[in-house]
């Protein structure tokens, strides 16, 4: 199987690049992506097709069977009970990681609507996490024969030690932050 072109990148480009000017003596030192995790929550009163639909979408999106994440405590406020279906996760790692991040940054996020770049806010270790407010933003959707849009978050775990060198190796990888403002 043919290695993704991004990745292909990644290893003839941007490692050469981040090594010069981060310093590094070891190829192995270079931050890389290790995860993206997709997740989304559903009401837990909502009809249980909506699972089974968004758990259907995922699957388009990603190439990969997700995860049906049920509640591990009852809490009434909520109308939650132990046991109900309350999200859908996907886990993606290796070429599949790869595709699905190459297709996020050239074709889903850019179909957002006035779109004009990302917040480059990390989480204090390297990693960053993407909200979208509608899961149809990805072309494998079909807009007209959905009844419900959900949204998702989409985590991206690198090997980076800080924020800088983790803003640095998505900057180089082409995701598109917002410019700064001068």
């Amino acid at each position: 199987m043919n290695q993704p072109s991004l990745k292909t990148t990644y290893l003839e480009q941007i490692v050469p690049a981040l090594m010069k000017s981060r310093g590094y003596n070891n190829q192995l030192q270079v931050p890389k992506i290790q995860k993206i995790v997709l997740n989304s929550g559903v009401a837990a009163t909502s009809d249980k097709n909506v699972i089974n639909d968004i758990a259907k979408d995922f699957a388009l999106i990603t190439g990969q069977k997700p995860i049906i994440t049920h509640a591990r405590l009852s809490i009434s406020n909520f109308k939650l009970r132990e046991g109900m279906p309350i999200g859908v996760k996907v886990t993606l790692r290796g070429n599949s990681m790869w595709e699905f991040f190459y297709r996020l940054i050239t074709v889903s996020l850019p179909l957002i609507r006035d779109f004009r770049g990302i917040r480059n806010k990390m989480d204090g270790r390297g990693n960053y996490t993407l909200g979208i407010s509608d899961h149809t933003i990805f072309p494998e959707i079909n807009i007209d024969t959905h009844k419900h849009t959900v949204g998702m978050d989409v985590s991206i775990v690198t090997t980076a030690e800080s924020d800088d060198e983790g803003l640095e190796l998505l900057t180089l990888l082409g995701m598109p932050f917002r410019k700064a403002v001068a």
